[in-house]
């Protein structure tokens, strides 16, 4: 692993648990077995490295999760396996939003073709950025529902039967969804 590499792993974790605000530079080039001045040579700075995080982390999601227009459904499926995965990814976007939004613009390129993607298979009324926006909706759902709220749906499975369970639901939404007709 390269040292940006390095740096970019331990600058997601490290702002996923802390956000912008909270995370340190410190403790990113401890973890990334570097130091201050090599993130600020790359990076120029707290919010350079930022930035490259957040974009880095929505790339990598992009490249591992791509739309599937024959079947968005299977895909809101995956993207929901991704962020079961890596927990960090949707986190780090969270704070983004919310401290420096424009960090969390996802890079035009990628919105695009996923978006050119989707318009294959939307459902009308809806358009292609409506049905987009709602898959990601439908698939982060559950890693950001309230703790009660989870343990509720939990009562009837247990285990690995939970995510399982959380995917089908994740799923049909999305089948239903597309079956919209004006």
């Amino acid at each position: 692993m390269t040292l940006t590499e390095r740096i970019l792993a331990a600058a997601t974790i490290e702002f996923a648990a802390h956000g912008f605000a909270g995370g340190r530079v410190e403790r990113i080039a401890s973890q990334a077995q570097s130091n201050v001045r090599m993130i600020y040579a790359y990076y120029g700075g707290k919010s350079g490295l930022f930035d490259a995080t957040v974009s880095d982390a929505l790339r990598r999601m992009a490249e591992n999760v791509p739309p599937r227009p024959e079947d968005l459904a299977g895909w809101a499926g995956d993207v929901f396996d991704h962020h079961q995965r890596f927990p960090e990814v949707l986190r780090l976007s969270m704070w983004a939003q919310l401290e420096r939004p424009e960090a969390t613009a996802e890079p035009s390129d990628i919105y695009r073709k996923k978006t050119l993607a989707v318009a294959t298979a939307a459902a009308r009324p809806l358009s292609a950025v409506d049905v987009l926006v709602f898959i990601y909706a439908i698939a982060q759902a559950w890693q950001l529902s309230p703790e009660g709220l989870t343990s509720l749906a939990e009562i009837s499975v247990r285990g690995e039967e939970v995510a399982a369970a959380r995917r089908r639901a994740v799923v049909t939404a999305v089948e239903r969804m597309l079956q919209v007709q004006p």
